[in-house]
This record gives C-alpha cells, structure tokens and sequence, in this order.
C-alpha cells in the first residue's frame, strides 16, 4: 500500500466541507448521528479519502459513546499519534495510507484487546463485499 500525498487544494475539491474539516483538519462529528453509529451490515469499512481498509465489522461493537466503534483496526490500516488539544491527552488515530483524521483510541474496551477505536462515520465508507478488506 503505498502512501497517499495530496495537497490541500486537492483534499478540498475531492471532499464535501464536512469531510474535510472532520479528516484533513482533525474535527469530530456530532454524537449519535453518523451515517455508521449503528450500523450492523457485515463486510469492511474503508478510509473515505483514499478507499484504503479500516475495520472490519466483526471489530465493531455498540460501546454507547455516540460514534462507530471498533475494537481492533486491520493490520497495518491505521497509526497513532499523541493529541494534546481541549486541554486532555488522547491518542488520535488516522489512516496509515493518506494520515486521514478518523478519531481517537482508548484503552477502555470491553473486547480482549481492551481497545475502543472510536472513529467519525464521516471517515468512512463501507463495502458490504467480506473480501474487500484483502484488495486494499
């Protein structure tokens, strides 16, 4: 998967203006009302800038905060960075392949991992084919 390096005028013609203030400029989206919150399709979910795969919807699980959550990310799709914004000490998590914005990770999950990746829906897209994951 190689690595995705697009300017900011190149974002901004390719994403709505919520889009881009959720993924390139590191904004969250309301509670309770992404397109995904309760989402229950199976298949894969997708970085919604560069199609690259996320999460499959086995990780997923209904952690009553307000947005998707996931309990493990697809091998290698996702990477960490310490955020120190609103005052507090988060780790955001964005898309390894294009370094989209898609939320944060806490070590509050009830699954074996003991992770939640709680992710903006506005980041994603969803692919209800299971072998989409393997494609990317």
């Amino acid at each position: 998967m190689s690595k995705i390096d697009k300017t900011d005028a190149e974002w901004r013609a390719q994403l709505d203006e919520e889009t881009y203030r959720v993924t390139r400029e590191k904004g969250t989206e309301r509670p309770y009302t992404g397109r995904f919150y309760q989402h229950q399709e199976s298949g894969t979910y997708h970085c919604v800038c560069c199609d690259a795969a996320l999460f499959r919807s086995d990780s997923k699980y209904d952690a009553g905060c307000g947005w998707p959550s996931f309990s493990d990310a697809i091998e290698g799709a996702v990477t960490t960075r310490e955020d120190r914004s609103h005052g507090m000490i988060r780790t955001e998590i964005l898309c390894a392949r294009c370094d989209a914005h898609l939320g944060h990770v806490f070590d509050d999950g009830p699954t074996p991992s003991g992770q939640r990746f709680c992710v903006n829906s506005v980041s994603l897209d969803f692919d209800d084919d299971p072998s989409a994951a393997e494609d990317s």
